[in-house]
């Protein structure tokens, strides 16, 4: 949960899964649980306690500390490529990828705008501001790109690495080399750019990267908390959901529910409306918040705070 959110910018809820939905095999299984754009959750990484069983099933034992033999206590977890999709569609816009800064391959491109062609004088200007730059951006950590392509036009490298999704682009010309400073421009967050002293790169570039990775976490924990109804009955779940296409964002897609254990109900749901459990949430379900309610469906006592949704 903490890779997520401190390096993928990506906020996820923590639970248990339901009895059904639980790796089989084991006692428990924990996952983390994102939302994505269209009002879909997405299953980020899973935990599984597996118990003793399969010590016993291919006879793995240890020697305890009394000096007898016992079946190994067994656990399973990870994250896969799932998570690649999970980066493209929690950030990602109409114009192409958004990458927070700290996973991005490439973290700046610097785009120098060239001197005129008999320019000798502007050209090694140029030149030289370009590699003090570039060696001071690095020097500061950062991963550095410099398009300096004479054959693809200025607005077309833009484009390109917009669709790319670098987190922040510099330009670098001429008439900038003479005023002492050059042009910032990011991905997103601000429609602006912004001029900067060539002698403050490094130090303000890296403040608008962090700037950058907390406005992007802050924008899907702000998708995150409306995107998740406390109040829904379920006829307003099923009404919402059944309807629902991946390709459409109308309205929360995550129902935080009263709910009582129940295999039967929950396959009914499934059928009724594609629903599915997605967790029970650590946080409420500690604090105790199912108790003394009804479930949403059978009306009986709730044993769970369940979080419903569509998944990919």
């Amino acid at each position: 949960a903490d890779m997520c959110e401190k390096l993928l910018a990506i906020p996820v809820v923590k639970g248990a899964k339901s009895p059904s939905e639980r790796f089989a095999g084991a006692e428990e299984t924990y996952t983390i649980e994102a939302l994505m754009q269209n009002g879909w959750a997405l299953q980020s990484g899973t935990s599984h306690f597996l118990g003793q069983s399969f010590g016993k099933a291919f006879d793995v034992t240890f020697q305890d500390a009394e000096g007898k033999m016992q079946d190994v206590w067994g656990t399973s977890w990870g994250v896969s490529t799932r998570l690649i999709g999970a980066l493209i569609m929690t950030h990602s816009d109409d114009a192409g990828l958004v990458l927070p800064p700290r996973v991005a391959p490439v973290q700046v491109v610097v785009v120098p705008i060239p001197a005129k062609k008999n320019d000798e004088e502007g050209k090694k200007a140029l030149n030289d501001a370009l590699d003090k730059l570039v060696a001071d951006l690095k020097g500061a950590g950062l991963r550095v790109k410099v398009d300096d392509r004479d054959y693809v036009r200025n607005g077309a490298k833009y484009f390109e690495w917009e669709r790319k999704g670098v987190p922040l682009r510099i330009e670098l010309g001429p008439r900038d080399v003479e005023k002492g400073a050059c042009v910032f421009k990011t991905r997103v967050g601000s429609e602006g750019k912004e001029t900067v002293a060539l002698g403050d790169v490094s130090v303000r570039a890296t403040k608008v990267l962090d700037s950058l990775q907390e406005y992007l976490l802050d924008t899907a924990k702000e998708r995150l908390v409306g995107g998740m109804n406390m109040m829904a009955t379920y006829d307003q779940m099923k009404e919402a959901l059944e309807a629902d296409e991946a390709s459409e964002y109308d309205g929360p897609g995550l129902y935080l529910v009263p709910w009582k254990c129940d295999a039967v109900n929950e396959e009914k749901i499934k059928e009724e409306c594609k629903a599915t459990i997605r967790c029970y949430p650590t946080d409420v379900n500690e604090a105790g918040m199912a108790e003394g309610k009804k479930c949403f469906y059978s009306g009986e006592d709730a044993t769970h705070m369940a979080l419903f949704g569509r998944a990919f």
